[in-house]
C-alpha cells in the first residue's frame, strides 16, 4: 500500500478525487467527514474504503496526503463533492520531524538515501536559525517526487524513470514555524502555512542550508483549513462512530462563511 511521493503534503488547488459508484445509500450522507489517515494509506485508499463502507454515492477528498503522513484528511460525501472548493480553504497546520544527516530523493523517508554525512557538528541554535528563516513569504521547487505535471505528465512518473526536470519555483507563506525538541539526528517542529506547502521540502531545503542534508522522516496534519484533529476518526471506526462524525454540509459550509444558497448557485454555473 505504500507508494513514494505521489502527492504534496499540502495543494496549491483545491483537489477534488471522487469515487462514484452507482450504488445509492439508504440514507443521504451529504457532509464532511473528517478521517485521520493512518500511515502507510494512500488519499484514495481512504476514499475508497470509507465509501464501501458507508455505501455512499460519491466520496470526494480534499487536499492529499502523501502515504507517509498521518492526520486531517477531509472527505466530501455525496452531495458535498459539488463544494469541495468552497470547502478546501484555509491554512494548513503540520507537526513534523526532520531527519538530519540523510539527504533522500523523494526528501521523506519513503524514499532511497542519496547523500549521507555526520550531523553531529550541528548546534541547536543553527537549527533554530535555520528553520527560522522560512518563515514568512518564501519559494519553494516541487520536489520531483510530486504530483505537479510538466506538459500533462506528473512528475513522479518522470522521476521513476530516472529523469529530472527543470520546476517552476512556488511562492507560499509560513505563517508560524517553531522547533519544538531537538534530540540528534531528529528535529521535530510545527508548522501553519498556506495551501500548497511542502513540508518535506522545508526540511530537504533545512538540510542544505545546515550542510549535512536532511530529509522529512514523518509528518501529521492536525488542521485542514476548518477542520482539526479533534474531530475526525479512523477509516476502521465502528460505522455507527462514522455516521455521528458526518458534518452536516451547511454547517461545514457555515465555516468557511459562505452561504449554502450563494454556494449552490456557482456551483451549478
Amino acid at each position: 500500500m505504500h507508494q513514494r511521493g505521489l502527492a504534496s503534503e499540502s495543494k496549491s488547488k483545491s483537489t477534488l478525487c471522487v469515487e462514484d459508484s452507482p450504488r445509492q445509500a439508504a440514507g443521504s450522507f451529504n457532509g464532511v467527514l473528517i478521517i485521520d489517515k493512518p500511515e502507510g494509506w494512500t488519499s484514495h485508499d481512504v476514499v475508497a474504503h470509507v465509501k464501501k463502507r458507508l455505501g455512499a454515492r460519491k466520496v470526494g477528498h480534499l487536499g492529499t496526503l502523501d502515504p507517509i503522513a498521518t492526520g486531517v484528511l477531509p472527505l466530501v460525501i455525496d452531495g458535498a463533492t459539488k463544494f469541495a472548493r468552497f470547502l478546501d480553504a484555509g491554512k494548513k497546520e503540520y507537526i513534523a520531524r526532520l531527519r538530519l544527516g540523510v539527504e533522500t530523493d523523494t526528501y521523506d523517508g519513503a524514499g532511497n538515501a542519496v547523500a549521507t554525512a555526520d550531523c553531529s557538528h550541528i548546534k541547536e541554535e543553527d537549527i533554530e536559525r535555520v528553520l527560522s528563516s522560512f518563515r514568512g513569504r518564501i519559494t519553494q521547487v516541487p520536489p520531483m517526487y510530486s504530483a505537479v505535471k510538466r506538459n500533462g505528465t506528473p512528475l513522479y512518473k518522470l522521476a521513476r524513470k530516472g529523469i529530472t526536470v527543470e520546476r517552476e519555483t512556488k511562492e507560499v507563506e509560513i505563517f508560524e514555524l517553531d522547533v519544538t525538541a531537538v534530540e540528534p539526528p531528529f528535529v521535530d517542529f510545527r508548522a501553519l502555512c498556506s495551501r500548497g506547502t511542502y513540508i518535506r521540502a522545508i526540511c530537504h531545503d533545512a538540510g542544505r542550508a545546515l550542510g549535512c542534508g536532511a530529509h522529512m522522516a514523518a509528518l501529521r496534519r492536525v488542521r485542514c483549513g476548518d477542520f482539526s484533529i479533534a474531530e475526525a476518526v479512523g477509516p476502521k471506526a465502528e460505522i455507527d462512530a462514522i455516521r455521528s462524525a458526518i458534518i452536516p454540509l451547511e454547517a461545514a459550509m457555515a465555516r468557511s462563511r459562505a452561504p449554502l444558497e450563494a454556494a449552490e448557485g456557482k456551483a451549478a454555473g
